[in-house]
């Protein structure tokens, strides 16, 4: 198996909030489209070179750490598309020392700020997307949301390959 893909890294849901997410992502992104489960990225496009010292710290980062406190803080749009809004400090701790141990080496995308997010629905006229962010956010309140691990993934163009998985305490 080559290994010249890139490296995605997320954060991983509990499973009853990653269901929640799901099954509005089953709901209302476009089918052809949906080839993943929720997840909320935390780099796009690591290099495949990093990939041991990339698990050395997804691991150092969750060995024994209780899982971050975290919460769904507000509905936002994507233009084409809905997300929800991640409020997590403690991973955005976790995502700030990984993007300095690999700034030099760290596409544009991943250089930006950081936008904690889950997308429920890409790729969408934007009158659509109008419409279920209006929708979702009628009755929203934030709630807790359970990050359970780490994750690297190789992209291979579709679907994702599980690299690794590093779960909370």
């Amino acid at each position: 198996m080559s290994q010249v893909a890139p490296i995605i890294v997320t954060a991983l849901f509990g499973r009853s909030d990653a269901a929640w997410f799901d099954d509005l992502r089953t709901r209302h992104f476009p089918p052809e489209r949906n080839q993943l489960s929720a997840h909320l990225t935390m780099f796009h496009h690591l290099a495949p070179s990093l990939e041991r010292e990339l698990k050395q710290r997804l691991a150092g980062e969750t060995r024994q750490v209780a899982a971050p406190d975290a919460r769904i803080a507000g509905v936002m749009s994507l233009g084409g598309g809905v997300a929800f809004r991640i409020d997590c400090p403690s991973l955005e701790d976790i995502r700030d020392r990984l993007a300095d141990a690999f700034a030099p080496v760290l596409t544009p995308q991943d250089r930006a700020p950081w936008r904690p997010h889950v997308t429920v629905q890409n790729k969408v006229d934007p009158p659509v997307a109008k419409a279920l962010q209006a929708e979702l956010s009628r009755d929203f309140r934030p709630r807790p949301v359970r990050i359970a691990g780490l994750a690297a993934w190789w992209y291979r163009g579709g679907p994702w390959e599980m690299l690794s998985r590093h779960m909370f305490a």
